[in-house]
């Protein structure tokens, strides 16, 4: 098993083209009385902490001195450290840092993981400044790897969280410019916490000072299915018996986009081939990745081919759990296939699969499989898994464009390197609005390369906006 021990590298500023002018510590503006309480993490939360923090972010081009004389690099900066201070009075376990309590002396053991927000450390914000335009990070075919460097924390595990901050900021200043880099801690919650998160941060920040509130509040009160919780024992001796640090080989990232109307017209097409309407948009989409990735990959046909798609549990609990409580709620269905029965059949038949895998999957289920985990807490590991049969498509479905902090709407969403292999692919609404959707894909150089003569899969993708 690959070592534990916490990654040593805080920032990812080693680019020749990028310099670190500055580092502070970001801590919210108050301390809830809440905050004084063991903040305790639930099954979703403790499964992924040998996963990767989030490192998402957003590109912005500068306000032009015509519109905003007054507008400076420093003004935006000192109005993101103020707003973030604020914003961290909702969201104050990103303030804390990860605690374990270990007593082998009861019976069972005890060994649990909480977030301690006693002494809150706060966050961490640099600004860093790169020597290169909007177009170096938009132009290429590829994401150029520079983007990696606009994130912290590169290589750390969400256990790291017991000596890294849970939330890392780096504000990396282009010619022409901008980019908000944000690495969060997957224990403190999913992507669509992420994106509530960011959401808010962007509304006290377009504020200008002039208010601390926010329109959705955080959900702080954790979710435990009935008789469990809030103290989650894990039935091992140490970090050592769970943590693997995944490094997975070199893959090309790019960003493929579908219109609303290559969207309609591939959703159309699914339905078509299986004499139905009941497919969706993501479902079509997923079928398509799904069966032009194995065929390119020229997987042999008599292999199992395996396609899992994450999606949210929240509104699939009965009684739901709202889209803004804070924390981990993602579950995963999987699509399963004979190679030669995906490449054989049209893409309706690839699309339905993903629809039956993702239309079965009910509150039952979802306490079924959080009972299994309570009963028995596992770990997940993704290194162990991967393989060239294997994709894993998720969808996220925040307006991530409509986070402006004031000085206008972000330009492109870009994410570091974490959570990223060959077969990781990640779906956004595109810039245009609508049912239009950037598919981010990770693939092998050979993968990809194929995939790009595939002339199915790139009928329906569209010039990028």
């Amino acid at each position: 098993m690959a070592s534990s021990a916490p990654s040593t590298t805080t920032t990812t500023t080693t680019s020749p083209f990028i310099r670190e002018i500055s580092k502070c510590t970001i801590k919210s503006q108050r301390i809830p009385q809440e905050a004084k309480e063991p903040y305790y993490l639930t099954n979703w939360d403790l499964s992924v902490l040998s996963g990767n923090y989030i490192q998402t972010g957003l590109l912005f081009s500068k306000p032009s001195h015509q519109e905003n004389p007054t507008t400076t690099m420093t003004s935006i900066l000192d109005a993101l450290k103020d707003s973030l201070s604020r914003t961290l009075v909702h969201f104050y376990p990103l303030t804390g840092r990860l605690a374990t309590h270990k007593d082998a002396t009861q019976n069972p053991p005890s060994y649990y993981i909480y977030i301690d927000c006693t002494n809150p450390t706060g966050a961490e914000f640099i600004h860093a400044v790169a020597d290169i335009t909007l177009d170096d990070v938009l132009t290429p075919v590829d994401v150029p790897e520079i983007v990696r460097a606009f994130f912290l924390y590169s290589g750390a595990v969400n256990h790291d969280g017991h000596d890294l901050p849970l939330l890392g900021v780096q504000i990396t200043e282009l010619k022409d410019g901008y980019f908000i880099g944000c690495s969060f801690n997957h224990c403190v919650g999913d992507g669509t916490s992420f994106w509530h998160f960011l959401n808010s941060w962007a509304e006290i920040s377009r504020s200008r000072g002039t208010s601390d509130s926010i329109s959705n509040p955080p959900i702080l009160k954790k979710w435990f299915l009935e008789g469990h919780g809030p103290i989650l024992n894990l039935p091992y001796s140490g970090p050592q018996d769970f943590i693997d640090r995944f490094t997975p080989p070199p893959f090309r990232e790019r960003v493929f986009h579908f219109s609303s109307e290559s969207m309609a017209k591939l959703k159309a097409k699914a339905n078509q081939d299986c004499n139905t309407d009941k497919i969706s948009s993501f479902q079509s989409l997923c079928g398509l990745v799904w069966k032009s990735v194995i065929r390119v990959r020229h997987v042999p046909v008599d292999q199992t081919t395996r396609c899992l798609i994450t999606i949210g549990d929240r509104a699939r609990l009965d009684p739901p759990i709202s889209k803004y409580y804070l924390g981990n709620c993602v579950g995963t269905v999987m699509g399963t296939a004979e190679v030669g029965e995906l490449l054989n059949n049209e893409l309706g038949w690839a699309a339905k699969q993903c629809y039956q895998a993702i239309s079965g999957y009910n509150n039952e289920i979802v306490r079924k499989k959080v009972e299994k985990w309570v009963k028995s807490p596992t770990i997940r590991q993704l290194g162990r898994i991967m393989n060239h049969t294997f994709l894993v498509i998720g969808l996220s479905r925040f307006d991530a464009y409509g986070n402006d902090f004031g000085w206008g709407k972000p330009l492109a969403i870009r994410r570091g390197i974490a959570t990223k292999f060959d077969g990781r692919i990640s779906a956004y609404p595109g810039r245009e609005g609508g049912s239009s959707l950037d598919l981010v894909c990770c693939l092998s150089p050979e993968t990809m390369g194929a995939l790009e003569l595939d002339e199915e899969f790139m009928s329906f993708v569209s010039p990028t906006v």
